[in-house]
């Protein structure tokens, strides 16, 4: 079913690639992105964190906190951020109670292997904690500037 605008964004505690607790509670107050992709180190995946890190300077300026999710472990998300330079936390949602409860896990068929896993997606949590707006079956070219484009929209 998903999340849609105006819902109350559900409320998560996990782990970034440093070990520490990020609470989305803590945050009220604060607009928040949250792109979820399926896998540390892959190409999209590196293509769509290495966008918002070469734009982390423009969602500190709007006062923006951003934040990947994924189901891969502290480990995986600590040599990815070390190899790109990332400088936006990674959240490792290895139980992946967060996907669940945004919604990001689908059925995939890859070669008539069906598994599930995140669908890239990206959710923008105004500073109220509700549903600003939601980026479904996200595709990477451009995806980090138009979400810094609705972030303005929001803050201004």
């Amino acid at each position: 079913m998903g999340l849609s605008v105006g819902q109350i964004a559900p409320d998560f505690t996990l782990p970034s690639q440093d070990g520490e607790l990020v609470h989305l509670a803590e945050h009220r107050g604060q607009v928040v992105v949250l792109f979820f992709y399926p896998k540390d180190d892959t190409p999209g995946c590196t293509k769509e964190a290495c966008s918002f890190r070469d734009l982390a300077p423009e969602f500190a300026r709007a006062g923006t906190a951003v934040y990947g999710i994924s189901r891969d472990s502290i480990q995986s998300h600590q040599k990815f951020v070390r190899k790109y330079e990332l400088t936006m936390p990674l959240l490792a949602d290895v139980d992946s109670v967060v996907c669940e409860a945004y919604d990001v896990l689908k059925e995939k068929n890859n070669y008539g292997k069906v598994s599930v896993g995140v669908e890239r997606t990206t959710y923008i949590i105004d500073a109220l904690g509700h549903v600003a707006r939601v980026f479904p079956k996200v595709k990477v070219d451009g995806h980090a500037q138009a979400v810094l484009h609705e972030v303005h929209l929001l803050t201004v």
